[in-house]
This record gives structure tokens, C-alpha cells and sequence, in this order.
């Protein structure tokens, strides 16, 4: 990495293949994690999660469609950015129907409603395509789904890079209007927050984070659910001013101990395998040691 000498193998290996997985691991896991956070913030439900609007669900279908219709056409469609570029279509086409529905909802649980219907179809469609697809594609769809971080080049890096920056940067000039969320809608309106632009600008945040991520990586489970109630149990706030870089933090430093744990096997197991297995005791652990602590007060 600093000019000392190496052998070509080892240096390949290092900045080739662990270099761009790190940084994708860091990326994911902060992106993730934030999205998640504003979710349960903007819903006001802690099982909220960066995939509840769908745009996930959408990606998946962009990539089924694009996978599973070589069944139809007799010819392989396996090429990465066909893959990537279907995804984005999908995420990005569920988004703005998510968009285009919150112009004219007011209440926050009915966008969430919509949100999983959304989800719902597209996961129905993609149920319809693996009816029909043959057992190859149904298999490298079905590997697709299980999440990857060592699919990222350093070509890919140019674009998720800019995605999950503009995300992260969007989310943090959102931290004011978000803590007026914690109160509820009618709290923050009582502070002169514009409730339709406030929950756009969450909604756009989350999209390009969940979207763009699931695009490279495929889907990655509960990080976005856990991290959120990770961070606020180490940090015993609920300040979005803390706690939205704290489970950046979180989700960065969680998703790379994941992929070096999945690392340790013969055979590498997915990472979101990894992730709630590793995740989920964590959460039982801060909830148990919270209502312990609220016994002896």
C-alpha cells in the first residue's frame, strides 16, 4: 500500500480484491444504517428499516428481470453493469412512485402502508419470474439475493462512492427536522417544519442509500434494523445530532467484523447470513442490560 516491497500475488490480493471490499463493507454499513435510522424516525417504528419502502424489493425486480429473462430469450444476460444499471432502474422506479404517492398523503403510517405494498408487488412479480426460470438463473439470482461485498471493483467504487456520499451528507443536513420528528408530526409542525418537503428529502436520502447500495452489493439484512438500537444503547441518546454519525460508525465497524468473520470458513458464508447472526444477540444483550438498569433505579 505504501511502496514497500511485495510480490505481484500479494499486492493484487490487497489492493485489488481487500481494499475495495473494506471500503464497500464501510459504506454499506454506514448508508444502511443511517437509512434505517431516519425510517424509524420518520415512522416512528423501531422495526423500520431501510428496505421498507421497497426501493430494495424494486432492485431485486430489476435484477430478476434482467437475470431470469434469459430463459425467455435463449441467451445469457449475466453481465455485471446489465446487472447493476437493472438495479438502479428498479430502485429508482419503486422510488418514485414512492415519491409521487407522498405528494398526496399527509399521514407518515399510510406512506409506510404504501411503502410495503409496493414491496409486496414487486416481490410477487419476481415469485412469477422464478416460476418460470430455469434452474441456472434461478441459482445465480438466488446467490445475487444472499448479498456480496466482493463484487465491487474499483470501476464500480466511481459510482457508489458519489451515491452514498450524497446520501450521508443529505441525512446529516437533515438532523434538526429529524429530532423535531421524535415528538411526532404535529410537534415538528409546531416548530415550522414543512412536514411534505422534511419527509421528500428523508424519503430521496433513504432511496439513494438503500437503492444505490443494493444495486453493488445485492441485499444486506438487518443492518439497517439493528444498528440504529446498537448505537443508542451504547450512547443513551436519541439525538440524531449523535446518533445519526454514531451508527454510521456503528454500521461501518459491525459490517467489517461480519466480513472478516465470514472469511474464517472453508467456504465464505453471505454476509447477511453473518450479520444477524452476529447482530441479533448483541440487540437482546442492550435491551436486557436496559431493563435491568431501569430495575435498579
Amino acid at each position: 500500500m505504501f511502496g514497500g516491497e511485495a510480490n505481484s500475488i500479494t499486492r493484487e490480493i490487497i489492493i485489488n480484491i481487500r481494499m475495495p471490499k473494506a471500503i464497500t463493507a464501510i459504506l454499506a454499513g454506514a448508508g444502511l444504517s443511517v437509512s434505517g435510522l431516519m425510517m424509524q424516525t420518520l415512522f416512528r417504528n423501531p422495526l423500520a428499516g431501510p428496505y421498507i419502502l421497497g426501493v430494495s424489493s424494486g432492485a431485486t425486480l430489476g435484477v430478476a428481470a434482467v437475470m431470469m429473462s434469459g430463459t425467455l430469450l435463449g441467451i445469457a444476460l449475466q453481465n455485471e453493469w446489465l446487472i447493476i444499471t437493472a438495479a438502479i432502474i428498479g430502485a429508482l422506479s419503486v422510488l418514485l412512485l414512492v415519491l409521487g404517492v407522498s405528494f398526496r398523503i399527509r399521514n407518515a403510517v399510510s406512506l409506510l402502508i404504501v411503502g410495503i405494498m409496493f414491496g409486496n408487488i414487486a416481490g410477487a412479480l419476481v415469485n412469477v419470474m422464478q416460476n418460470y426460470s430455469n434452474p441456472d438463473s434461478l441459482k445465480l439470482f438466488i446467490i445475487w439475493t444472499f448479498g456480496s461485498l466482493s463484487a465491487v471493483t474499483w470501476e464500480q467504487m466511481l459510482f457508489l462512492v458519489p451515491v452514498t456520499v450524497i446520501g450521508l451528507l443529505l441525512a446529516l443536513a437533515l438532523v434538526k427536522p429529524l429530532n423535531g420528528f421524535l415528538l411526532g408530526e404535529n410537534y415538528a409542525r409546531g416548530l415550522g417544519i414543512s412536514i411534505k418537503r422534511i419527509r421528500l428529502l428523508i424519503v430521496i436520502s433513504t432511496g439513494l442509500l438503500a437503492g444505490g447500495i443494493t444495486a453493488f452489493t445485492g441485499p444486506i439484512a438487518f443492518i439497517g434494523v439493528a444498528i440504529p438500537h446498537i448505537a443508542r444503547g451504547l450512547f443513551q441518546t436519541s439525538n440524531h445530532r449523535i446518533i445519526l454519525p454514531a451508527s454510521a460508525l456503528c454500521g461501518a465497524c459491525l459490517l467489517l467484523v461480519c466480513d472478516v468473520i465470514s472469511q474464517l470458513f472453508t467456504y465464505p458464508l453471505p454476509i447477511s447470513t453473518v450479520s444477524a447472526l452476529f447482530g441479533a444477540p448483541v440487540i437482546i444483550w442492550i435491551i436486557l442490560r436496559k431493563k435491568s438498569n431501569n430495575k435498579q433505579i
